[in-house]
C-alpha cells in the first residue's frame, strides 16, 4: 500500500477556539495555525486533527465521528462535560458508550474502558 493516514479534517466556524478546546480535552499540541486552520498533533505521534474554518453552521449528525477509549469512562465524561461538551442522543439507547458533542456540535464518543 502507498497510502498513509495523515489527518482528520474538522469543519468549524471558529477553528482557533475549537482547536484550543480539543487541546484541553486531548492534551495534544498545536503544531500549526493561521487565519483559516489549526492543526493538532498527539505528542506521541500519529495522524493529526486539522480544524478548518468554513462559513456554514453544522446542521445534521456527523457522517464520521471520533471514538475515544478512557481509563475511567465516568471520570472522563464528567471532565469533558465540565470543559463544555454536551450530551447527545443519536438513538444510541442504553449502549456502553457515551455520545457527546464539542462546543460546535460535532459528535464524538467516549467508549467504555478496555
Amino acid at each position: 500500500m502507498s497510502l498513509r493516514w495523515e489527518q482528520v479534517v474538522v469543519d468549524c466556524r471558529d477553528q482557533l477556539a475549537l482547536s484550543r478546546w480539543w487541546v484541553d480535552v486531548l492534551g495534544w499540541e498545536i503544531v500549526g495555525s493561521d487565519e483559516g486552520d489549526t492543526e493538532l498533533r498527539n505528542p506521541e505521534g500519529g495522524a493529526t486533527l486539522l480544524f478548518l474554518n468554513v462559513p456554514e453552521e453544522k446542521t445534521i449528525k456527523n457522517r464520521l465521528h471520533l471514538d475515544f477509549v478512557p481509563d475511567d469512562q465516568d471520570a472522563e465524561v464528567a471532565r469533558v462535560l465540565a470543559l463544555g461538551a454536551t450530551r447527545v442522543d443519536v438513538g444510541q439507547a442504553d449502549e456502553t458508550w457515551v455520545v457527546l458533542a464539542d462546543p460546535e456540535g460535532n459528535e464524538f464518543c467516549i467508549l467504555s474502558a478496555r
